[in-house]
């Protein structure tokens, strides 16, 4: 005679093996911050001082995917993601060292040989100079004359042309050169390009590298619109 017996009901293992664990939110935003990163190279093209400012960026992004890989594992049956954080923390450093570093290269190759670097910020008279009445410093007004290499931004309403352009006021930054009226930018904060020979260029709203003689006039900063202090004899343009 068949005997019943009982029979417990299985054990569902799948729910051991398939328990959820929580995607850390860490580890998620160092990957964020890890794609971010490559903004370092696009203003690292600029300048140094640009990639300068996005380094926090991946910085960031190093920080808190080590914090969020600590985290996950001292504490691996709570939370998962540990692969996208060291992927953020990788990108990250790669933003930072190889941003740097390509600005860097940028910087020491892009002044032409015979030119000497010079900027907007040289350009521009101190505190002392101001009282003294002195428009143009000192060191400046010694490349009266000589090849200098600039960089700045077109701009727009400097120029009739989009194409072939020849002649075109070059500002500090691309706020002054679109928008507000001319009046308002600076002496210091402007040179009148104009191109000798054949050489031209088209309009654009980035950064300009120019290069050719600089010249000074230093009693042009009373007088207004029109009557630019710095012009440069560009035989340069990138």
């Amino acid at each position: 005679m068949a005997t019943l017996e009982a029979v417990s009901p299985p054990s569902d293992s799948s729910d051991e093996e398939f328990l959820y664990r929580p995607l850390s939110t860490g580890a998620i935003t160092a990957l964020v911050f890890g794609v971010l990163s490559s903004l370092t190279f696009v203003a690292g093209r600029d300048s140094l001082q640009a990639c300068l400012m996005m380094c926090p960026i991946p910085v960031l992004g190093i920080f808190i995917g080590l914090r969020a890989l600590a985290k996950i594992r001292s504490n691996p049956d709570q939370y998962s993601g540990g692969k996208l954080a060291l992927v953020g923390v990788m990108t990250s450093a790669i933003g930072l060292v190889g941003g740097l570093s390509y600005s860097g290269f940028v910087y020491a190759t892009e002044v032409p040989t015979g030119y000497a670097r010079t900027s907007f910020t040289e350009f521009r008279p101190d505190e002392v100079e101001l009282r003294g009445k002195i428009a143009v410093p000192r060191d400046i007004q010694a490349l009266d004359g000589k090849q200098v290499f600039i960089k700045g931004y077109m701009r727009g309403d400097s120029t009739p042309v989009r194409h072939n352009v020849r002649n075109f006021l070059l500002v500090r930054d691309n706020n002054q050169c679109c928008f507000g009226d001319l009046s308002s930018v600076k002496y210091f904060d402007q040179v009148m390009v104009n191109t000798i020979g054949s050489l031209n260029t088209d309009y654009s709203t980035g950064l300009f590298r120019v290069g050719g003689t600089l010249h000074v006039n230093p009693n042009n900063a009373i007088r207004g619109v029109g009557y630019p202090v710095y012009t440069l004899e560009a035989d340069y343009i990138k």
